[in-house]
């Protein structure tokens, strides 16, 4: 099997998945594709495409120090840091966020916790799909 390359071996086209288990820890920052899975430790960044379909989860026991910028975020375990979800964050029922929160569509559920500001990005978002820059929009508008 080692060696062989056998064309009728099926390839996974599909997204995969990297886990930080538990006991592990992982300092530096990270970039990824696919699902990341955190039950563990990761000291630094965590990013990924912000056009991609890229999700990390930190799952309870798991801890983030540091920013982590992905389009889908869902939280039930600790960050340090800010987060920035391009499309969908879920904040679970033992999530504990200290940093600011960005966001375009965001579910919380009772007894998640964030010490920071919860920041909608909606209309930037909308606006740069539309080729508009927010910051000339908001120039306009005054």
């Amino acid at each position: 099997m080692l060696g062989r390359k056998d064309k009728d071996m099926p390839v996974n086209s599909g997204n995969s998945t990297t886990l930080i288990a538990r006991h592990t820890e992982v300092k530096g920052n990270m970039h990824f594709r696919g699902n990341l899975v955190i039950e563990g430790r990761v000291h630094g960044n965590i990013t990924a495409e912000s056009d991609s379909d890229a999700r990390v989860q930190v799952i309870d026991g798991g801890t983030v120090e540091g920013e982590i910028r992905v389009p889908h975020v869902v939280i039930n375990g600790s960050v340090k840091g800010d987060v920035h979800a391009a499309r969908h964050l879920e904040l679970a029922g033992k999530a504990a966020v200290e940093g600011n929160v960005h966001y375009k569509l965001i579910e919380m559920v009772k007894g998640a916790q964030v010490n920071g500001a919860l920041v909608s990005n909606v209309e930037s978002g909308e606006q740069r799909l539309l080729g508009v820059d927010p910051l000339e929009a908001e120039a306009v508008a005054e």
